[in-house]
């Protein structure tokens, strides 16, 4: 894997939050040695810092230390790749670092969001870890498992108060970055685990999600092909029909129906997945959260110092206007999020910072905008 190991480390809290809800509780310690509490920061000294050996939040499942379960060995994977994804972002981006925050949900469970925001070369990257549990309505679980249309989001928990409800368990790791320049890509990624129990606490069903996408604002075929490569040999690893499936799985999910377009030019993605054993399938999301970096740093290292125009940034807003279509409208992870009370903050850091919508836009004739665009409306083979 090409991304750094991660420069946070974690300490058992002392001194200044002995006696508050934070005692004995390990918080991460970023360089410019900061713990973060939540929105709060407490600065530690160099002598300290330099104690601590490990990067650890405190865990949100419900089990002890050691715990082999599902639920924990997710969540410890999620949380492992976040670190190390967030490093090589940083890496990349040459000096600015992400702003971390932990949140609590109401009714069980929490997350941590890391966001980096007017960098060197990233105008907004973010990657999240959440690990959610306690009661849903019927309506939630079938946004979560796409079973029925997405709807407006009811109250804050959904469904009446007289509704039945399922006990769930959800976790999962969802990240997206937005470079500056025009020709550097959009990239996209999640990977999540969903259970459900009967009412004596045994496991009803369970499945795991998620997919990777690449998002350009100008199509270079090498690019893509190296994303899709990436993600082929990751699938080839588990089952050589996974990428074939999951590929035309992607061209089917990112679609904007109103547009008839796709928001970019795919990737992988796959829901509902239980076809196997869940240890199986579990190797199959750790091993695609491990090649995050290598498919998608490599493409922004090329073209982060590409000179572009004011008409080529424009264009490219003109896309992440899609992106934010896309998202508020058809995506899966946003309408279960709103459903079920997820932190909102949390659930829109994927929008970028800047967009644009003309009225009846529409590209020049064989110009590199409409090779982009003709991409999108007919998904190409690029593997």
């Amino acid at each position: 894997m090409l991304c750094s190991t991660a420069s946070s480390a974690s300490i058992a809290l002392v001194g200044g939050v002995r006696g508050s809800a934070w005692e004995g509780q390990r918080a991460r310690v970023s360089r410019n040695g900061r713990v973060r509490l939540g929105s709060g920061v407490v600065r530690v000294d160099a002598a300290t810092r330099d104690l601590a050996s490990t990067s650890t939040v405190p865990p949100l499942v419900r089990s002890g230390e050691g715990d082999e379960s599902l639920q924990s060995r997710f969540e410890r994977m999620i949380r492992k790749a976040q670190d190390e994804i967030c490093a090589g972002i940083e890496a990349a981006d040459g000096g600015a670092v992400f702003r971390e925050e932990s949140w609590t949900r109401e009714d069980g469970g929490g997350g941590v969001s890391r966001v980096l925001q007017d960098g060197a070369v990233f105008e907004k990257a973010g990657v999240n870890v959440s690990v959610v549990y306690g009661s849903m309505s019927r309506e939630a679980v079938a946004a979560a498992t796409g079973s029925e249309p997405n709807q407006t989001a009811p109250s804050k928990k959904g469904g009446g108060e007289d509704e039945p409800k399922v006990p769930f368990f959800a976790a999962g790791i969802s990240s997206v970055m937005h470079p500056k320049n025009p020709h550097a890509p959009t990239m996209h990624f999640n990977y999540r685990y969903f259970e459900t129990s009967d009412p004596t606490g045994q496991v009803a069903g369970h499945w795991f999600g998620g997919g990777q996408d690449l998002s350009p604002a100008y199509l270079y075929e090498e690019d893509v092909k190296h994303f899709h490569g990436s993600l082929k040999q990751v699938c080839d690893r588990h089952d050589r029909e996974f990428y074939p499936r999951f590929k035309a799985w992607a061209d089917e999910y990112f679609y904007i129906a109103h547009r008839e377009e796709t928001r970019g030019v795919g990737g992988i993605f796959f829901d509902n997945l239980n076809d196997r054993d869940p240890d199986a399938l579990f190797a199959f999301c750790e091993d695609l959260a491990s090649t995050v970096c290598d498919a998608y740093v490599p493409l922004v290292e090329k073209r982060k110092d590409q000179a572009f125009t004011e008409e080529e940034q424009e264009w490219q807003r003109l896309r992440r206007g899609r992106y934010v279509e896309f998202n508020l409208v058809y995506d899966r992870g946003t309408t279960f999020g709103l459903k079920t009370g997820g932190r909102v903050e949390s659930i829109l850091m994927s929008m970028p910072l800047h967009t644009r919508w003309e009225y009846c836009q529409e590209p020049a004739p064989d110009s590199p905008e409409a090779d982009l665009l003709d991409a999108c409306r007919s998904p190409r083979t690029w593997c």
